[in-house]
Order: structure tokens, then sequence, then C-alpha cells
């Protein structure tokens, strides 16, 4: 049964027994001091100046969540937000406090982010291993605690098994997870799924195209076999005596079957000679194939 998709906020999923120290009262900015589990590692530049115009204008519509530390607060969720503010010259900004103890900071930071679409998809991959490493939790046990399906975080995990230089570009939106859930199916070595990845981005493929690519690629590579020196020395005898190509085919039982090339009528004829006429001298060989060609 699918989970109930979030919508109603961080107040859904903070306990109740996890008190509202203080709603909306305005802090010193520089008594926020950041979060060491925050799951984010880069803040969208463009999307920041987006927010901090918006917020010179309008204020911070919502506030921040915090928890109370010694000599002021840590900042639990609303990095970006918090960025802005101070990027948009704020001195003060809106918090929420609540009393979060340590082992849930990065679950309520995570929420935050899941929720608003915040992380990029490689960000938010790191952010379950983090999760579950520092939990000892399963991925079914992740999926209950933060509302999520479980294939969507077993998915997401897949994600930090490509190169580093395909994460790259995941990371920055320029390669899809689907299309890198693609090369992660086929049997292609990490330099050659990044190579792929540029041509992917390069020829817009889609992520049916990359999954068709994918499937071709991870086919077993049939093996050459290896011919008997006897049935190579054979081989080359014949080449040379016809002048032409000849291939040798060993199949088991003793048995077998020759192959000899032509490259035009005339070819044809030459060998016809060769291999009938010599061993018949009183039969027309060219009579009796050009009989057979013109039939």
């Amino acid at each position: 049964m699918k989970k109930k998709v979030l919508g109603r906020g961080l107040e859904a999923l903070i306990p109740e027994d996890k008190p509202v120290l203080s709603l909306s009262n305005e802090v010193d900015i520089d008594r926020i001091v950041p979060n060491p589990k925050q799951p984010r590692l880069k803040l969208d530049e463009a999307r920041l100046e987006e927010l901090a115009a918006s917020i010179k204008e309008n204020g911070v519509l919502q506030p921040v969540l915090v928890r109370p530390m010694a000599d002021g607060y840590q900042l639990v969720a609303g990095e970006r937000r918090l960025a802005a503010a101070q990027r948009a010259g704020l001195l003060k900004i809106p918090v929420q406090v609540r009393d979060i103890p340590d082992d849930r900071l990065l679950e309520y930071a995570m929420i935050e982010n899941l929720q608003r679409d915040d992380l990029n998809p490689m960000e938010e991959a790191q952010a379950y291993q983090q999760f579950m490493d520092e939990t000892g939790i399963t991925q079914e046990q992740a999926a209950a605690r933060l509302k999520k399906e479980r294939s969507t975080i077993a998915n997401s995990l897949r994600l930090l098994k490509l190169p580093p230089a395909v994460r790259v570009l995941v990371a920055d939106r320029k390669l899809s997870p689907g299309h890198a859930r693609a090369l992660l199916a086929s049997n292609a070595s990490p330099s050659e799924m990044s190579k792929i990845a540029a041509m992917i981005i390069e020829k817009d493929w889609s992520v049916r195209e990359a999954e068709k690519w994918a499937k071709h690629k991870e086919k077993p590579t049939r093996l050459l076999r290896v011919q008997d020196p006897n049935e190579a020395a054979a081989t080359d005898r014949l080449r040379l005596a016809l002048g032409t190509k000849v291939e040798l085919h060993a199949k088991s039982g003793g048995k077998g079957e020759i192959r000899i090339h032509y490259y035009s009528q005339e070819e044809l004829m030459r060998l016809y000679t060769i291999l009938v006429e010599k061993a018949n001298p009183t039969e027309s060989s060219h009579a009796i194939l050009e009989g057979k060609i013109k039939g």
C-alpha cells in the first residue's frame, strides 16, 4: 500500500511529546550556528539569489527550525532561508524553537529538505545512507521513519555506485537518476560509463534510449574460439593454394565445413577450375558452371 504523501510540513512528523518552546520569535542571525548533519552539500546560487530578493521585499514568511544551545541556537532545518536572509542583509530571522535530541537531528533535517525537494539526487542518496549508518536501521525502517516508499530509497542508494565523474553530472542535474540507473544496469566500466553519460547529454537521449543501450551492453560478449594449430595450418595452405579467403570450421564428431570466398564471377570460374576441372579433366567446367549460373 502506498504511503501517504507528505504535505503537512514538519509538524506532522514531530512527536507531540516534543513541545514547541517558542513560535515565530525573531532572533539574531549571528546567534544561530549551522547544523553539522545538514544533508545538503551545496546551495544553488541562482535559487539562493531569487530567495534573497524575495526576502528583501517580503521578509522570511516561514520560520526556520532551531533547537536551543548553551550560547544560542543550532539550525535544524531552513538552511537555504537562513543563507538567503543573511544575503538579504537581515540581522534577525523568525524561528521556531524545538527541543530536538542529537539522534533525531539528521532525520528532521532530511524531512525538511525532502519535503521541499531541496536536495539534488546525489545529496538525497548520501543523506539516506548517512541516516541508515548513524541509526543502524534497514531500508524498510528508514522508509517508515521518513514516510517514503522502500523502493524510492533503494533506487536512490544505487546512485552511490556511480563513478565520481557521473555523480557530478547527476548532482548538477545534467543527468537524471533514470539515465544514471540505466548506466548502472550495464556491465560498462567506470570510464565507459563516463563517456556514455557525456553522449547521453550531448545527444539528449531519453531514459528509454539509455535503457536500450544498457540492455545491449549487458549481454555477455561471445568469446572467440581459439583455433586448433592443425586447423590453422590447413586453413593457411588452402588459402595459399586457392588464392582467396578460406575458413575452416571444425565441429564435434570429426565433422566440419570449409568456406571459400569469391568476389566476382571471374573468380568463381577460376576457383571452380581449380577444384573441379583438375579432378575431372574430361569435364568442361566452364560450360557446366556457366549453365548453372545462367540457369
